[in-house]
């Protein structure tokens, strides 16, 4: 066993790399438009593939290696504002930034939101977190004044000309008005979001920002974060919702309470295999299993697949005497 596990260890951290690569590729790909781009690809792929290998049909299997090149650059241009986000995610400094809103300005934030809400008066609103929101801000005008329920009920009266795009708010200030933020593309179910939600799952696609939006036809209060809306809740809901994200005790669970539709989401069914687990490890390690496990399961299984067909192709397996007969001829059989 000791020998075993001395001689492939790299192969078993090939296949973890490979399987964490596949799972964070799953979380920031669903829910998107590309999703379904992916699944048919990977189905069409692994098809021909083993069609390929188990009849040895040597044309697909050459024209699959030579177009590997172009599908590659196929799946960038396809997946570029996927990968756009992850980017933006590894490059923030979230974990070293200081940048966040004090506990006095957020009150008067929510209290402003519920004064709207009672109006029903639309609202968007953007905490900067580590990325900068610069670019944005230029497309507005420029703000510096602190956070108050008049200053937030005049910027998004309907009649003044600033209230059609969002504000953004840096260290309890607010720094831009009338901003244009980018509108999400991926897909929503739920027709009560509307352009402003949808500009709101834009802002925290791209950066690490946190989004506020009060509904103009009903009144909800919403926020997102990475591309989550939680829809339609209360203020102490909404405050408990912003604090777990800014004390940075937000866990995937969390960020899945509800999906792009506004819909709280079922749990998934752990049951089994939290039975087992429980008496066991540490409630941290059951939390971190339990979290997707039909899915890391999954990218494990695709993991080895993808390892052990690249393995093959890397290193092939000796042919025998008889293959080499086969493929030779008699005179060839003496060379070996």
């Amino acid at each position: 066993m000791w020998l075993f596990v001395q001689d492939h260890w790299r192969d078993g951290v090939e296949i973890l790399i490979l399987s964490a690569l596949a799972y964070h590729g799953y979380l920031f790909l669903r829910a998107t438009r590309g999703a379904r781009i992916l699944t048919g690809l990977l189905v069409l792929l692994l098809s021909l593939t083993i069609i390929s290998d188990f009849l040895q049909l040597e044309v697909i299997t050459w024209l699959m290696g030579s177009l590997s090149v172009f599908l590659a650059i196929g799946l960038v241009v396809i997946f570029q504002p996927e990968l756009r986000r992850m980017l933006a995610e590894l490059g923030s400094q979230r974990l070293f930034s200081f940048n966040q809103t004090d506990d006095a300005s957020l009150d008067r934030l929510i209290e402003a939101m519920v004064e709207l809400s009672h109006k029903r008066v639309g609202a968007l609103i953007a905490l900067q977190q580590g990325i900068e929101l610069r670019q944005y801000g230029e497309s507005g005008v420029e703000v510096d004044a602190k956070i108050s329920s008049e200053l937030l009920n005049t910027i998004f009266h309907p009649k003044t000309s600033l209230h059609d795009g969002g504000i953004i708010v840096d260290q309890g200030r607010i720094t831009a008005a009338g901003c244009v933020f980018p509108v999400s593309q991926r897909e929503v179910r739920d027709r009560a979001v509307g352009l402003r939600h949808r500009a709101a799952m834009g802002i925290t696609e791209e950066t690490d920002a946190i989004a506020l939006i009060v509904s103009e036809e009903t009144g909800a209060l919403s926020i997102c974060y990475k591309g989550r809306l939680d829809h339609d809740l209360e203020p102490e809901e909404l405050r408990q919702r912003l604090d777990a994200i800014l004390g940075g005790m937000l866990n995937d669970d969390a960020e899945e309470g509800s999906d792009a539709s506004g819909k709280k989401a079922a749990a998934i069914g752990t049951a089994p295999v939290a039975s087992g687990l429980r008496a066991v490890w540490p409630q941290e390690l059951q939390a971190l299993i339990r979290r997707h496990w039909k899915v890391k399961l999954l990218a494990i299984v695709l993991a080895f697949f993808f390892w052990n067909m690249v393995k093959t192709q890397i290193h092939p397996e000796p042919r025998t005497k008889q293959e080499f007969i086969q493929e030779h001829g008699l005179k060839g059989a003496t060379e070996l």
